[in-house]
């Protein structure tokens, strides 16, 4: 026969049990902050001068100064899918990457905590990741193809600094179409100088086919991401990698 419980007894055991849910139920909350970083579901691009990622993430006050000076609006705020990154400063390169439009990195300046270090104060002294050709196959220069029309469409949003048009400000990609014998966006548009070069694909003289070569001076900005005309993009930044490692 099942032992019958008094009033007070059953008390105690809803209340113990309630206290053992509420306690998983922090547990479960409170690894929902981890399993981002656990998992890597979001390998975000930083902006310059990011300390590496555990410092970043500890130094970092999520006070948005670095978003308010970028002249090209590249920095953005994480959401709550980044768990303990939430409301950390990133950037999508392909939506709009950093071409250094401020001349310096005002970004670094701006930083109050030095979770974007100051030891930076030139672009070429960034390292915020490694430009890889991810999609060979797809490269226009690759098939010896020129390009002529809109990098990224009309409707693309995305701006950058053409020196050419206007020294200190950013237009709308929409609105600088290319008329390219051969593509050499990637190359013509980095704001880094010999961070990447084409290079022939053979010995013949009359072969147009170039690849693009990621040099040693890539910093990571994205903006060959952002300008390749080809969807999916045949150029991407990894964050976080380095010259020289595998």
């Amino acid at each position: 026969m099942a032992k019958h419980l008094t009033a007070k007894q059953r008390t105690e055991r809803r209340m113990i049990l309630m206290s053992v849910l509420a306690g998983a139920g922090t547990v479960g909350l409170s690894l929902l902050g981890f399993v981002p970083i656990l998992a890597e579901a979001a390998k975000r691009l930083r902006p310059p001068g990011a300390l590496v990622e555990k410092s970043f993430l500890a130094s970092c006050i999520k006070c948005g100064q670095c978003v308010q000076v970028c002249p090209v609006e590249a920095i953005k705020l994480a959401d709550a899918g980044d768990g303990f990154g939430i409301g950390v400063p990133y950037l999508d390169a392909r939506t709009q990457a950093c071409d250094f439009s401020c001349d310096a990195v005002q970004c670094v300046l701006a930083c109050p905590t030095g979770a974007l270090t100051h030891d930076i104060d030139k672009k070429e002294q960034v390292r915020m990741g490694l430009a890889q050709l991810t999609r060979p196959n797809a490269c226009l220069a690759r098939k010896g193809e020129g390009f002529k029309g809109l990098a990224r469409g009309a409707d693309f949003e995305g701006i950058h600094r053409y020196t050419e048009v206007d020294r200190w400000n950013p237009i709308k990609i929409a609105d600088h179409p290319y008329d390219l014998e051969l593509c050499d966006l990637c190359v013509r548009e980095c704001p880094i100088e010999n961070a990447i070069r084409l290079e022939p694909m053979s010995d013949d003289p009359t072969d147009k086919r170039r690849t693009p070569v990621v040099q040693e001076a890539c910093v990571g900005c994205g903006m060959c991401e952002m300008i390749c005309p080809v969807e999916e993009p045949c150029i991407e930044v990894e964050s976080r990698k380095m010259w020289g490692t595998a």
